[in-house]
């Protein structure tokens, strides 16, 4: 008789919090730095793109993480944080994005944040595209609708190999990579108020993500041996809406949408589901005779941020309801909702990391979980965000689960340790952190950091291993 598998959160999982440069550094002008994507979009990924800049939006100064790492990382280190998810803007590095050489105040900078990291025992986890593709490569060149945007990537991407070799050993190529089909301004650089954004394009534009990924998989391999390279999806699980199967047969196939870009970085070619898919839609991927053994190249682990779930059903009129909601799929009728209407379902991560795990046998890495909320300064100082415990306890308690069915996961960072701006919304109201930051959407704030009551409590998460998670 086989004995149950008791596994739980071993020495070695990475507890973390993770942060985006673009959502927190500020300085979005400084040393060099050119202007990304993130830079002219004041109201967040839904709302209108504004270039050249028009005065100052939130994430221009966004937390001043830029000056004030050295503040935050000892935050983080005194919180017990084994590894801190963030990314290197890529515009600090290649202001243009097709500069021969990069630019060295920004080298430097990222040195002396992984020197500080490294002080504390903190392991960097980075993102090499974070939603943060230079301004030049989109106007100049239409994004990733390019394919010589995949040579300035390489360059990008073997600087930091190269620079930071001895300091960075887990890596991630592009955060949200699917994002590229409901947000392909922030995910793709392709301007939907200049292109006519058509599946044909856009899977293009995703065909060159793809061998640009692979292509910097083979890099590190290679620059830093023992380094380990992830995809990173958003991962959002689907259930169908009734046991009716043509609902069964909907949430398959939207499901799909998402899996696609796991399956090809994790098993290294197209899917024959997407092929009948562009067969049906008129759609041809041009390809280079090199594509397919770059595609080989496949990812170490699966990473994915996880925040809610949704519901598919082929009933087009529910699905013409929903257009408006988060991704414009069906609310579920079981699940409460964030203030933002994000719907809350612990059980869902369970579900999603043995969904990857059945089907990769690879190990897998939740890169964002959190809560967005309107946190309150009570008088006395204190920021009570009991809310937040029960979401993240209730979560943690199905990553447990999932060990326990035998799933390998190395780590979770939870997003937005520190308050930051919302990259849907463009607001830091919508709060996700263990730190406050006095900052406001007004533009006004003294920028001091005040811990949350959560604080102490993932504090006692990360020192019990797991143990005091209910």
């Amino acid at each position: 008789m086989s004995t149950i598998n008791n596994k739980t959160f071993t020495k070695s999982f990475l507890w973390g919090g993770a942060l985006a440069a673009n959502q927190m550094e500020g300085a979005y002008k400084e040393d060099g730095k050119g202007l990304s994507v993130a830079d002219v979009m004041p109201d967040g990924i839904w709302g209108p793109i504004v270039y050249p800049p028009q005065g100052e939006y939130l994430k221009h100064n966004a937390i001043d993480f830029y000056h004030r790492y050295k503040e935050d990382i000892a935050l983080l280190a005194e919180m017990g944080l084994k590894c801190l998810r963030t990314s290197i803007a890529w515009s600090r590095i290649f202001p243009n994005g097709d500069e021969e050489q990069p630019n060295e105040a920004g080298l430097k900078y990222y040195d002396d944040l992984f020197d500080e990291l490294a002080k504390y025992n903190i392991e960097p986890l980075i993102t090499l595209s974070h939603y943060e593709m230079p301004m030049h490569l989109v106007e100049h060149y239409g994004g990733w609708t390019n394919r010589k945007v995949i040579a300035l990537f390489e360059r990008f991407a073997e600087t930091v190999f190269t620079r930071y070799k001895d300091k960075v050993k887990y890596w991630l190529t592009f955060n949200e990579i699917n994002m590229i089909l409901h947000a392909p301004f922030i995910a793709g650089g392709i301007r939907p108020d200049q292109i006519n954004v058509t599946d044909q394009i856009l899977y293009q534009a995703i065909h060159h993500q793809f061998v640009a990924s692979a292509s910097a998989v083979k890099m590190c391999h290679e620059i830093i041996p023992g380094s380990q390279v992830g995809c990173m999806i958003a991962g959002f699980p689907l259930y169908p809406l009734s046991p009716d199967p043509s609902d069964v047969l909907e949430a398959m196939k939207l499901e799909r949408k998402n899996l696609l870009f796991s399956d090809v970085q994790a098993r290294g070619y197209y899917p024959s589901y997407i092929k009948r898919f562009f067969e049906e839609n008129n759609i041809i991927i041009k390809m280079e005779d090199e594509d397919e053994s770059i595609l080989k190249n496949t990812v170490d682990f699966i990473s994915f941020s996880y925040y809610m779930s949704g519901c598919a059903t082929a009933d087009e009129e529910l699905n013409i309801q929903s257009r408006a909601n988060i991704l414009s799929t069906v609310k579920n009728p079981t699940l409460p909702s964030s203030e933002w209407g994000w719907q809350i379902d612990p059980q869902g991560l369970r579900y999603i990391l043995n969904t990857f795990y059945d089907r990769y046998q690879k190990p897998l890495f939740i890169s964002e979980n959190g809560l967005g909320a309107n946190d309150v300064v009570n008088e006395d100082g204190e920021v009570v965000d009991d809310y937040r415990i029960d979401y993240l306890n209730a979560h943690l308690n199905e990553v447990r689960e999932a060990l326990k069915d035998g799933v390998e996961v190395m780590g979770y960072t939870s997003w937005g340790c520190i308050d930051l701006v919302s990259q849907s919304t463009g607001e830091i109201r919508k709060r996700y952190g263990f730190i406050y930051v006095d900052r406001h959407d007004d533009l006004t704030g003294s920028f001091k950091r005040i811990k949350k009551k959560s604080f102490n409590w993932y504090k006692e998460v990360i020192s019990s291993r797991g143990e005091i998670i209910e």
